[in-house]
């Protein structure tokens, strides 16, 4: 008999693989948590605080030795030197505040990613909702067109209807089956997508659960801390910080030191006079040639590019926000005045023209265009929905915080 871990082992190994299950508010969280590029993103801060905590430092002193030996000119000496480089500017102070403005910059940058990446997850989600619901529709259609192909087919064998009636329906159904297996295709390529962003293999299973919310227009917010907006703000303030660390590496740095020596000298063959002395030294290089012109001239264009890139960004999730609110407000206003005014007067024309070819008063052409049409607006608002749905979620990003 094996022992029951063995026997755990081996059915947990033979058992297929439980689907996760998620909603559509659940996607955004799973996105957080298990999107792999967020994962590697979140690292971008740890490099940053890595950089900030070499910055700011003066450079490390050096400790020297110089040994000569004894000649007929000069005696034995041995200098022991101690020499440290110390800034005449604000170098030290701006390189720390340019590294504590990156460290802004990369916690802002990832959740600019999450924004963006969250984003596109829900949005797939939608499609994927959407598609769903569109081959539930088809699947509607063709147990209504089952029923009139039967109802077609006896009466072609009565002699009451041309054959042809009834093979124009089945050919109808198959229509209808076929743009089923389309939007089955679709799905798969939208869960394709979709599993990746949530941290999932494709062979392993995902069930998305619920429907899509209902119409109803978020309120209104400002997207001025949207990190993204926050992020080129903090770039051009960056870049400002180093034009000033470009001005300020204009002096280079002065070195002062310390440094004892100690000398010995044969006088005669059984005497020898040893002395010693100890110094302090300065040296101050001249920026006569180099005056670190070219970085200066650098970063004043990098600076105002800067300035720029984040008021045309300004611009940009401005006209974002306005044109996906606007957006939400027409497709709500397509789906209302088509699911409250068009798809129930197609319904009732499609029934009476069902009702009046069974009492042989129209031909099966107008029969199935009613059909048709019925299911094009109600497809239609299925689309207009989704696309509500996508404006939202892209007005909630242009305007996240």
């Amino acid at each position: 008999m094996k022992p029951p871990s063995l026997f755990l082992l081996a059915w947990a190994c033979a058992s297929p693989s439980l689907a996760l299950t998620l909603s559509l508010d659940e996607v955004a969280s799973r996105a957080r948590t298990h999107h792999p590029a967020l994962k590697a993103a979140r690292l971008a801060v740890e490099e940053a605080r890595g950089r900030q905590l070499g910055a700011g430092r003066l450079a490390n002193p050096s400790l020297g030795y110089d040994f000569q030996n004894q000649s007929n000119l000069s005696p034995q000496t041995g200098v022991v030197s101690l020499d440290q480089s110390f800034p005449l500017t604000r170098r030290l102070s701006l390189e720390k505040k340019l590294t504590s403005q990156m460290v802004v910059a990369a916690e802002l940058e990832v959740r600019d990613s999450e924004r963006r990446l969250v984003a596109e997850a829900k949005s797939q989600a939608v499609r994927l909702l959407t598609l769903s619901r569109q081959r539930q529709l088809r699947q509607q259609q063709m147990d209504l067109a089952q029923k009139l192909a039967d109802f077609a087919s006896d009466r072609a064998e009565a002699g009451e209807v041309s054959p042809l009636d009834a093979r124009q329906v089945q050919l109808d159904s198959q229509k209808l089956r076929i743009e089923s297996r389309l939007l089955e295709a679709a799905s798969v390529a939208v869960l394709g997508q979709l599993k990746p962003m949530l941290g999932l293999r494709s062979e392993e299973p995902l069930t998305l659960t619920g429907g899509l919310p209902t119409l109803e227009l978020p309120p209104a917010s400002s997207w001025r801390q949207r990190p993204d907006y926050r992020l080129a703000q903090t770039k051009a303030e960056a870049a400002q910080t180093g034009q000033q660390l470009a001005r300020a590496r204009r002096i280079p740095d002065v070195t002062a030191g310390l440094f004892g020596a100690h000398e010995m000298q044969d006088v005669t063959s059984a005497q020898r006079e040893s002395t010693g002395f100890v110094g302090f030294r300065f040296s101050i290089p001249l920026p006569l040639w180099n005056r670190n012109q070219g970085e200066i001239a650098e970063t004043a264009a990098s600076a105002e590019r800067a300035r720029l890139e984040a008021e045309a960004l300004a611009v940009q999730i401005h006209g974002e926000a306005g044109t996906a609110r606007r957006e939400m407000e027409t497709n709500a206003s397509i789906v209302r005045e088509t699911r409250e005014t068009l798809v129930p007067l197609a319904v009732q024309h499609s029934a009476e023209m069902e009702k009046a070819y069974k009492n042989g008063q129209t031909d099966l052409l107008s029969v199935l265009r009613s059909r048709d049409q019925r299911l094009q607006l109600e497809s239609a608002a299925l689309d207009a929905e989704r696309d509500f749905h996508l404006a939202r979620i892209r007005y909630e990003a242009a305007t996240s915080h």
